[in-house]
């Protein structure tokens, strides 16, 4: 038996610069964070030549070609798994629609653990590599690349994405109570409703040329709190969220809504600097920064919504259970 363990992770700027089109011609980057809420990914070895899929929904099937859901079936094609497997995912999280990146987390996972269980071990790079072939490429997302490389590498990062293509990721270098003092200052509230991000980012990509001057200053939104972060400057994020809500509103319909936009109000007249529903927006999990003697205040204001208590993450994908053993390529 083989399982893997991929965070989820919070963007806290520049989203949207991902999309090859924008960052192809400008040059991208986020600043992203992997948080300890996961997805496992179970491979056990059947007696049988079958292949059985546990989601939320139960498939067996004979062939890999026969596999419906799709970032299983990229992730046995691209390891070279055939049969006689059983796969089971399972997620900390609502598995779609949460804005946390569960669909790449799922994809790194299913990844590693197929290659785990083919005594493989394969670096960070070359997993969010095959991820993204899987979902852009093969399954047409309309995504960008972010959640990709941060399942897979972990930690706080700043994100760049080249013109030429090259993705440069590099770990945020902060002392442990700047880290840890933001970490503290915030909170995750679930809306209550989960959407499908891609109509939205459909439109969003649709739009990248109309778009670009909000491109340009959500890339240059991430340099900025990079450079903060690094300088112990934490409370730049709550401008950072709130900067960067106000400029990812405007990017496609759908984002944002009066009832998204009467909370995050209500949150800020209760004690939060800034903010923005995480993701592709319209739904999942609202994203607030708030310091410490003002949370209390914005969880009585928030009361109607459940909370989901987070830390920050260092590691990235990784294999936690492993009876195999890995042989080195």
């Amino acid at each position: 038996m083989m399982i893997t363990q991929t965070p989820l992770r919070i963007s806290l700027a520049g989203g949207g610069t991902d999309f090859s089109n924008f960052f192809a011609h400008h040059g991208g980057a986020v600043v992203s964070s992997a948080i300890d809420k996961y997805v496992y990914v179970i491979i056990k070895e059947r007696f049988d030549s079958s292949i059985v899929v546990n989601y939320s929904k139960k498939e067996i099937v004979d062939s890999v070609s026969d596999i419906r859901h799709e970032l299983v079936r990229g992730a046995m094609e691209i390891t070279g798994l055939s049969s006689g497997v059983e796969i089971t995912t399972l997620a900390d999280i609502p598995s779609q629609g949460s804005g946390l990146g569960s669909s790449s987390s799922v994809t790194v996972g299913l990844l590693h653990a197929c290659h785990a269980y083919g005594g493989r071990l394969v670096d960070a790079r070359s997993l969010a590599q095959e991820a993204c072939e899987i979902e852009i490429q093969q399954a047409h997302k309309p995504i960008g690349l972010q959640d990709q490389y941060i399942a897979a590498f972990g930690h706080l990062c700043l994100i760049q994405f080249q013109k030429n293509k090259t993705v440069v990721i590099r770990r945020l270098q902060m002392t442990e109570s700047a880290r840890r003092r933001l970490g503290d200052n915030m909170l995750l509230f679930f809306t209550g409703r989960t959407r499908s991000s891609a109509s939205i980012l459909a439109e969003q990509k649709r739009r990248t040329a109309q778009n670009t001057p909000l491109l340009c200053s959500l890339a240059s939104l991430a340099l900025e709190l990079a450079a903060s972060l690094e300088k112990g400057e934490v409370e730049a994020t709550a401008y950072a969220l709130d900067e960067g809500w106000r400029l990812k509103r405007q990017l496609a319909s759908g984002i944002a809504d009066e009832a998204l936009d009467r909370l995050y109000e209500r949150a800020k007249a209760a004690g939060a600097l800034g903010g923005k529903i995480a993701g592709a927006g319209g739904g999942g999990f609202l994203l607030l920064y708030v310091p410490g003697p003002r949370q209390e205040d914005v969880r009585a204001e928030l009361s109607d919504l459940r909370e989901l208590p987070f830390h920050l993450e260092r590691d990235g994908s990784k294999v936690i259970f492993n009876y195999r053993g890995y042989e080195t390529k």
